[in-house]
């Protein structure tokens, strides 16, 4: 699977779960705890993150051949696929190309057409065009306090250790030979584009669609949400999380894993 690290844990129906941009298969470590006794769980390392190498190309058209060969590697025929922030793009883009492979597609915040990268991401994006992102984040590894004023001080309601959040979302980036500069083209090739170019294919998506929302997150308003549910037509339902935020699926798992369990029971 040329370089791709996972988790595979449980048996039963497969969840396939894809992380953002910044993280790993480390943020859905709570969720996957609550189903490994009734479900195999597979959470994928996007390319440069976690144990995944980098490759030359890391656009989301790109991440999403890479759960595609994930898919193809295991012989997952048919997978419940949940996704969270840039890997929410991701799903979407796979979901459209791989209609046969989803049994249900769930998003939580994530972006959304042209909220892509969001705005109030564009500092850190432009940061990464300057080449000077990769020193700052490598200041962070030697003071993981740092971590609350970047993006994930706004991700999180609250972050109880940063030096495990660093180890398990930064260090993996920028400990592999060039990683820090990965890190900068692969934020300068989020591209609004590659999700207006699939909005025909979402309008007429027919996959069950769970859409579960924080509605304190400042990267991915609820009128996002909104947006899924009048876009695609699989969209059963939209579930607010009251005050939650990007990374809510890892600090507030306990509020997402019934609407999934409730959602998955379905016919």
């Amino acid at each position: 699977m040329n370089g791709i690290h996972y988790v595979d844990v449980g048996e039963g129906p497969v969840s396939l779960f894809v992380h953002g941009v910044g993280t790993s298969s480390y943020l859905w470590r709570h969720v996957i705890d609550a189903f490994r006794g009734e479900r195999r769980c597979v959470a994928i390392d996007l390319p440069l993150h976690g144990g995944s190498a980098p490759r030359d190309d890391l656009s989301i058209p790109a991440m999403a051949e890479a759960v595609e060969e994930l898919c193809d590697g295991l012989g997952l025929a048919e997978v419940d696929l949940v996704a969270n922030d840039t890997g929410g793009a991701v799903a979407q883009v796979f979901a459209v190309r791989h209609r046969e492979r989803l049994r249900t597609l769930t998003l939580t915040n994530c972006d959304v057409h042209t909220n892509t990268p969001p705005e109030a991401f564009r500092s850190t994006v432009e940061l990464a065009a300057r080449g000077e992102l990769a020193a700052l984040t490598a200041a962070v590894l030697e003071r993981p306090e740092l971590l609350a004023r970047t993006a994930f001080g706004e991700g999180y309601e609250r972050i109880g250790d940063p030096a495990e959040l660093v180890d398990a979302y930064l260090r993996p980036i920028l400990d592999k030979p060039g990683g820090g500069r990965a890190l900068e083209r692969m934020l300068t090739a989020i591209d609004a584009k590659h999700l207006v170019a699939i909005e025909p294919q979402l309008t007429v998506l027919s996959v069950p669609t769970l859409v579960v929302w924080g509605t304190g997150d400042v990267f991915f308003d609820v009128r996002w949400a909104r947006w899924l549910r009048d876009t695609i037509p699989g969209v059963k339902e939209v579930v607010e999380i009251e005050g939650g935020r990007l990374f809510f699926p890892d600090e507030r798992a306990g509020e997402l894993v019934p609407h999934l369990r409730r959602f998955w029971g379905r016919p």
